[in-house]
């Protein structure tokens, strides 16, 4: 895909996410999620090529610069959306499928066992579709899956199926569907 193709994508994105968004112009210029994105993929570009400590540099001042720390090995699919983005860390071994979106302080962090070598996965992979809420931490290398929906200041160090609400600390899921129905009944855990 095209730089230009994929910045008007990214915009879009984020207007379709943003219903406070007012005009392209803005998110190209005002938007730090949509700016951390593009470092990061001129960051991982490099990472990719070999040149380690380049990328590591660029995605520091990208930190530097949005608050969102992106590690450069870090693999992100399309239209990925970061709303108020301060706070958030995406790990080395992380990735992320298509439309994923997460919100302020989220940590896909790493967890091994002590002596794990190079290019040992430490970090989640969220499959296409998810959302992660604002103060979320997922850790180790686990899986959400496809259409999940984590909470806000949830705590996942387990696998998720796919189209789970993920919620607690400790976390524990449960069908989408289910959680849907529960609410419109009034129901609470």
């Amino acid at each position: 895909m095209k730089l230009v193709s994929r910045v008007r994508e990214d915009i879009a994105t984020a207007r379709a996410h943003d219903p406070a968004s007012r005009s392209a112009l803005e998110i190209f210029v005002a938007y730090s999620g949509v700016h951390a994105v593009w470092g990061h993929r001129v960051a991982h570009a490099l990472w990719r090529r070999g040149f380690r400590l380049v990328a590591r540099v660029l995605s520091q001042l990208n930190r530097f610069l949005t608050g969102i720390e992106i590690h450069p090995g870090a693999t992100i699919g399309r239209r990925f959306f970061i709303d108020h983005g301060m706070g958030v860390v995406i790990g080395e071994t992380a990735v992320l499928g298509d439309d994923v979106m997460l919100y302020h302080g989220v940590t896909l962090g790493g967890k091994a066992r002590r002596g794990a070598g190079r290019g040992t996965k430490r970090h989640p992979t969220l499959e296409d579709g998810v959302t992660v809420g604002a103060g979320a931490k997922i850790l180790g290398d686990i899986t959400i899956g496809t259409g999940s929906t984590v909470g806000a200041n949830a705590v996942v160090t387990h696998d998720a199926p796919p189209h789970s609400l993920v919620v607690g600390v400790p976390a524990q899921f449960r069908p989408l569907a289910d959680a849907t129905a529960d609410a419109a009944r009034g129901v609470h855990d």
